[in-house]
């Protein structure tokens, strides 16, 4: 009673002061459920009101961003940067330049990076930004100018030890390049004050295969725990960018047979095994629809629709696209489908329904603050080589990724049998996340 007390007192609070932005309640209500059971192991954390002061970001910007198109017509965007929590270290998060930003999403997004943050074993901080602005169809001097325009107000709120963003949805490396030129005119400051740079100006090696690598390696050790390899497993990944080119190379690497990608107009199925050079071509060099991947393999078929990858019959699922693709329904149809392993390379892929399907169906369920942290993992590493004006091999900045992903999979383990809720990941990755940011907060005073 008390713990359903506790969770309807946060949401309480979380709903009225955030009204109209359902992504950062469902993200809230997630992790309080989770750690109810800790505030009421320790009552200091309720009397200090640590969960009260972390869903209430440090600071909330959001600013006006002009900029000229190529037919010489101002144009008028909307910047966010969410500096949530800097309990552990300097804000760290992306930006993400889509047309359904706003400052909710944001918020989500800024909020699980917390806890994501604190399992890396790096110290960093919880941040997110982007703005409302649509790279897709803009020339590359559109794009210019706009994130010029974006980083001409940004530049005053970041920095090397205070926010570091990176790169997430519509920010790749030519976005990352223009606003770090930007702000280096402005501040006359060469520093690693974003990282996802380009390798030869302070970018890391496996950067880019970062989440799509740490997510198959946290799911190795969930198929592991089963008893299981990756080898002969059919595998559907939603998604066709970075996270999901990169988890695919991975698990072919490692002998599974990837069968299904996606995009927002569809998904291809290949049961013979995913081309990945066909489909690097199309989504990395020709910025194509996935659609085209049929036209080089005739045995392949493209279905109109998202939603539809998850009635593909598979082992592993990585949901890699967007928040909230596999609701309750789907679940289930992968769940009877027999898939035994869900991974989040996405953030908040599943729904809640979902998640509950998926553990009540005995299926491994990596969650996506610790199964796809390997992206901002390596950009810690960023950090580290650009403080340090080192350069790292791949195969260092390989191994260290692989070994903080390990990490973050004991400490979900740990932390899920200290609380009773072993094997569930879900509860694992929330309370090992928070209490690192609440010691750190506890020691810190109430500031």
């Amino acid at each position: 009673m008390a713990a359903k007390a506790f969770v309807e007192d946060i949401m309480g609070k979380v709903t009225a002061r955030n009204p109209g932005e359902p992504e950062f309640h469902q993200a809230v209500k997630e992790v309080a459920e989770s750690v109810a059971p800790v505030i009421a192991k320790h009552p200091e954390l309720a009397k200090a009101k640590i969960m009260d002061r972390i869903i209430e970001p440090e600071r909330q910007l959001m600013f006006r961003v002009p900029w000229v198109d190529d037919k010489g017509e101002v144009q008028v965007n909307r910047g966010f940067r969410v500096e949530f929590n800097s309990a552990i270290g300097p804000y760290k998060g992306g930006l993400r330049f889509h047309p359904s930003v706003y400052l909710g999403i944001i918020k989500f997004l800024g909020f699980e990076q917390i806890f994501k943050n604190a399992l890396t074993t790096t110290p960093i901080g919880g941040g997110k930004g982007g703005s409302d602005f649509d790279p897709k169809g803009k020339s590359d001097m559109e794009v210019m100018r706009f994130c010029q325009s974006f980083m001409s107000e940004l530049f005053r709120h970041i920095g090397e030890d205070t926010d570091v963003p990176a790169g997430d949805i519509g920010v790749g490396g030519r976005e990352i390049g223009f606003m770090f030129g930007q702000y280096k005119k402005l501040t006359n400051k060469f520093t690693g004050v974003l990282t996802g740079k380009g390798i030869g100006w302070g970018g890391s090696l496996v950067r880019t295969e970062a989440t799509g690598y740490g997510l198959v390696y946290y799911v190795t050790r969930m198929l592991e725990a089963r008893g299981k390899s990756w080898k002969g497993l059919n595998v559907v990944i939603s998604g066709s960018g970075n996270v999901a080119i990169y988890a695919t190379e991975k698990c072919q690497q490692l002998g599974a047979n990837v069968i299904a990608l996606s995009d927002s107009g569809g998904y291809i199925v290949d049961e013979k095994g995913i081309k990945l050079d066909t489909v690097k071509r199309i989504k990395e060099v020709e910025r194509g629809r996935i659609k085209e991947y049929v036209n080089a393999h005739k045995g392949a078929s493209f279905h109109a629709g998202c939603e539809g990858i998850w009635t593909v019959p598979c082992d592993v699922a990585l949901p890699s696209a967007t928040q909230n693709e596999i609701d309750g329904k789907s679940a289930a149809i992968l769940v009877k489908n027999g898939c035994v392993a869900v991974g989040e390379g996405a953030n908040m892929p599943s729904t809640p329904e979902a998640v509950d399907v998926f553990l009540d169906g005995g299926v491994s369920f990596g969650p996506a603050k610790a199964a796809n942290a390997g992206g901002v993992a390596t950009s810690a590493l960023e950090m580290s080589q650009n403080s340090m004006r080192l350069d790292w091999t791949f195969e260092e900045v390989d191994a260290r990724l692989k070994q903080i992903m390990n990490a973050v999979y004991d400490q979900c383990t740990a932390a899920s049998e200290e609380f009773s809720k072993a094997g569930n990941l879900v509860a694992g990755a929330n309370i090992a996340g928070f209490m690192k940011v609440a010691k750190a907060m506890m020691a810190q005073g109430i500031v």
